[in-house]
């Protein structure tokens, strides 16, 4: 059956005469149909969440009990929500189980994040003339936060951007990915169970055109989450003013291999981390740079390691890859592989494409200047270079205009940290591959890569504010 989902606008459910049909990725069957937002909802969604912060007693305590609340729920809900993320983005379900699970976790640490929110003194009496002044700060909320999350981590992402929000007592305007609205839905109907305060998060289905235009416009809206492609990141930048951001962008991770590396571990490690959710992940390994004396026997492990992946319908808890998000998307990744093979390059591996679903792939003997490798691929797609030098292959590496994470395997520790100092990433992994993350841990990157810290604590620092008290006690 085809379910029905409306807006969440102001603690009510509205419905609207336009609808968006969303498809099961995998068999390509309608299973939901979800109201479509206007101008007019955008506008009504702002003004509830200015209202709720401007009127609304939202205490420390309060906020960590829902938020506590809500993550429990989510483990009750694990089942259905898993299952949500699977039939509408196409993720394999032992991935969407997991994802379940670090969404929990991110809600939670949010939780705690709301009573840890505290200023500091500041020793203004160390000042000449100022002896007996006493100076303290306060962190206070930004105001009205503007959400845009990807269809990549449906329900995870959606956690990063409103948990931190909520837990710093700012309102939130929610735009999900319109490829993968219903996650978003049905988290906000768990919020509405645990008590959220009406107005504290909306969630608004439809086109970056209309939407996500009408959202950068408004003033009202005091910090922008953005997690999406460098170009639109840009456009965001440039369109919001002087308001705050936070920005995840685009990546083609880099992982070397050095010749002391342990490649079996090595082999494995990068075979599993390339190809989760199709490569559709912003720090899946997609350039592999090798040291030319264990490049073949790398090769050999990690072709067998990818081999062994099971691939096909990601409702199957035995899939590790299934479809990606689109035909379109397949086609775009498969004509990338195809103009690669024309200026030279060997697939070793997959390559094959029926309907969205890419085989993994894995291509040999490519240059820096193909689009499997200068681009962000976000795609079942792993590039092989070799090196001689280390210091070449990270300047290399460097020469791309992304830098969100990195890795590097070797049991050097010199080499270790000669590229934890010079490899431009907002995050290296040392004996693990670029996709490494913990949903505690300050995860953003540099360059076209973002601005900005996710992670509940790094992301309440920067949805808050720093405001100076200082008492004059010589009156």
């Amino acid at each position: 059956m085809v379910q029905t989902y409306n807006l969440y606008i102001d603690g009510q459910w509205k419905t609207t005469e336009q609808k968006l049909e969303v498809q099961n990725k995998y068999t390509l069957d309608a299973f939901a149909e979800v109201s479509k937002a206007s101008e007019n909802e955008v506008n009504q969604a702002v003004t509830a969440a200015e209202r709720a912060f401007q009127t609304t007693r939202f205490d420390p305590y309060e906020r960590y009990r829902i938020l506590k609340q809500v993550s429990e729920l989510l483990q009750e809900h694990k089942e259905e929500l898993a299952n949500t993320i699977t039939m509408e983005a196409g993720k394999p379900l032992k991935q969407t189980r997991t994802e379940v699970d670090r969404a929990t976790q991110t809600i939670e640490l949010s939780a705690e994040e709301a009573k840890r929110i505290h200023g500091e003194g500041v020793p203004v009496d160390a000042a000449p003339g100022s002896e007996n002044r006493m100076a303290f700060t306060w962190k206070v909320p930004v105001g009205v936060v503007g959400a845009i999350s990807p269809f990549n981590f449906p329900l995870n992402l959606v956690a990063h951007k409103i948990a931190p929000a909520i837990a710093a007592a700012n309102p939130v305007v929610l735009k999900p990915a319109s490829a993968t609205p219903v996650t978003a839905l049905k988290l906000a109907e768990i919020f509405e169970e645990a008590g959220l305060p009406r107005g504290f998060l909306n969630v608004l289905i439809g086109s970056g055109s209309t939407v996500g235009a009408k959202m950068m416009e408004d003033e009202r809206i005091r910090l922008y989450t953005f997690t999406g492609s460098a170009e639109v990141g840009l456009k965001l930048k440039q369109q919001t003013g002087l308001n705050k951001l936070i920005l995840e962008l685009g990546n083609n991770s880099p992982v070397i291999i050095d010749q002391d590396a342990d490649l079996d571990k090595a082999a494995a490690n990068t075979a599993a981390k390339s190809f989760a959710f199709a490569g559709q992940v912003c720090i899946s390994v997609q350039r592999l740079y090798i040291h030319e004396s264990v490049k073949e026997a790398f090769q050999e492990k990690f072709i067998e390691a990818v081999q062994q992946l099971n691939v096909g319908d990601p409702a199957d808890p035995k899939t590790d890859v299934g479809p990606m998000i689109s035909e379109e998307e397949a086609k775009r990744a498969y004509a990338w592989i195809e103009e690669a093979k024309k200026s030279g390059a060997e697939v070793l591996a997959g390559g094959e494409r029926t309907g969205a679903m890419l085989q993994p792939t894995i291509i040999d003997n490519v240059t820096k200047d193909m689009k499997v490798v200068c681009e962000e691929a976000f795609a079942p797609i792993v590039t092989m270079q070799s090196f001689e030098n280390l210091d070449a292959c990270i300047d290399e590496v460097n020469e791309s205009p992304y830098g969100l994470q990195g890795g590097i395997f070797t049991q050097d520790i010199d080499k270790a940290f000669k590229a934890a100092k010079r490899v431009q990433v907002g995050g290296l992994m040392i004996n693990d591959s670029s996709q490494y993350r913990v949903d505690l841990m300050p995860y953003g990157g540099v360059k076209s890569s973002g601005w900005g810290k996710e992670g509940p604590k790094y992301s309440v620092d920067e949805m808050t504010e720093e405001r100076l008290i200082v008492m004059n006690l010589d009156h």
